[in-house]
C-alpha cells in the first residue's frame, strides 16, 4: 500500500459505520466514506465542527456544529519542503484536497529532485485533470522547470493558482490550462511537446465539449497510449491515480506495463492508497495508483 503517513496538519480520527471523522489543521469534520463499512462507535466521543448530512434528492450539505471559518490553510511537509493548501468543504462532500495523495507528492518530488542533482535543469511535468494542484504544487516546489496543469473546470483551475501562491510558488514556471484533457493531449501530440513526467487523476465517467463520453473501462488504456507519445526521451515518470472501484491496481498497472514499460523498461508498481486511522490502529483505503519509473 502507499500510506500517506508523514502528515502532521490533517488525520483521519475514526472511521467505520460509512463515515470518517478528520482533524483538518484545527477544524474537525465528519463527512460518509463507503469504504469504512466496518462498525465504530468512537464517534460519539468527538464533537466536529460540521457534519455532512446527505439529500434524500441526491447530493447534501454540511450542518455546522461549532463555529468555523469558511475556508483555511492546511500545510504539508513533503521531503522536508513546506506545501500549503486552501480547504473548503463544498456541497458535493468534498474538501478542495484528497490528502491520500500526498504519499504520490513525495514519490514524485525525489524523482524531480534526484534527477536535478544529477544536473537536468530542464524537467518537464505534465498533470493532467489536476483538481486543485496538490501534484502540481509539489512538482513546482521540488525543483521541475516547467509544470502544465490541465482541467476542465476554471473552478479547479483557479483554486490550483491559490495553491500555488499559499505555497509561495509563484517565481516557479507553472501554466495553467483550462481545457478537455483529451482535446489538450491530442493538440500537444501535433505541437511535437514533450514530457518528462505525466501525472493523471481521470474521473470514472465524463464527457468531452463535443459530447464525447469518457468511460474509465472503455477510454483509459487509449488515452495513456496516447499520452505516451509526450514522453521524452529520458523520462522519470508515468502516474495514474483512480478512484473508480471497478478497476483494480494491477488492472491499471497492466496498462503501465504494456503501453509505458514496454517502451522504455523501468518498473511498475501498483497499490491501495491510504491514510492511517491512528486511533484504531487501521488504514482507511483511499482509491490506488499506478506507478511507472524509469528507474528499477
Amino acid at each position: 500500500m502507499f500510506l500517506a503517513d508523514k502528515w502532521q496538519d490533517f488525520e483521519v480520527l475514526y472511521a467505520g459505520s460509512g463515515d470518517k471523522c478528520e482533524r483538518w489543521g484545527d477544524v474537525i469534520l465528519k463527512r460518509p466514506d463507503p469504504q469504512a463499512i466496518w462498525a465504530c462507535d468512537d464517534f460519539k466521543d468527538i464533537r466536529p465542527h460540521a457534519v455532512y448530512q446527505r439529500s434524500s434528492t441526491g447530493g447534501g450539505s454540511w450542518e455546522r456544529r461549532k463555529p468555523m471559518p469558511n475556508s483555511w490553510k492546511i500545510g504539508y511537509d513533503s521531503l522536508g519542503k513546506r506545501l500549503n493548501f486552501i480547504i473548503e468543504p463544498t456541497s458535493f462532500k468534498h474538501t478542495g484536497l484528497f490528502p491520500e495523495q500526498a504519499a504520490n507528492w513525495d514519490f514524485c518530488g525525489k524523482l524531480i529532485e534526484d534527477a536535478v542533482a544529477e544536473g537536468r535543469n530542464d524537467i518537464k511535468i505534465l498533470n493532467l485533470f489536476g483538481y486543485t494542484g496538490g501534484a502540481t504544487c509539489a512538482s513546482a516546489l521540488h525543483g521541475a522547470a516547467e509544470t502544465v496543469h490541465v482541467d476542465s473546470s476554471k473552478g479547479m483551475i483557479a483554486r490550483a493558482k491559490e495553491n500555488i501562491e499559499a505555497s509561495g510558488l509563484q517565481d516557479r514556471y507553472v501554466r495553467f490550462i483550462a481545457e478537455d484533457c483529451r482535446k489538450f493531449v491530442e493538440r500537444e501530440i501535433r505541437r511535437g511537446r514533450k514530457y518528462d513526467g505525466i501525472i493523471m487523476d481521470p474521473p470514472k465517467y465524463g464527457r468531452g465539449p463535443t459530447g464525447e463520453l469518457w468511460e474509465i473501462d472503455k477510454s483509459l488504456f487509449e488515452f495513456v497510449s496516447r499520452c505516451s507519445l509526450l514522453l521524452s526521451d529520458t523520462p522519470l515518470f508515468f502516474l495514474i491515480s483512480s478512484y473508480a472501484t471497478e478497476l483494480g491496481p494491477t488492472c491499471v498497472g497492466n496498462v503501465l506495463d504494456i503501453v509505458i514499460g514496454s517502451k522504455f523498461g523501468g518498473k511498475v508498481s501498483s497499490e491501495e492508497l491510504g491514510l492511517p486511522v491512528r486511533r484504531m490502529g487501521i488504514v482507511l483505503p483511499c482509491g490506488q495508483s499506478s506507478r511507472w519509473t524509469s528507474r528499477t
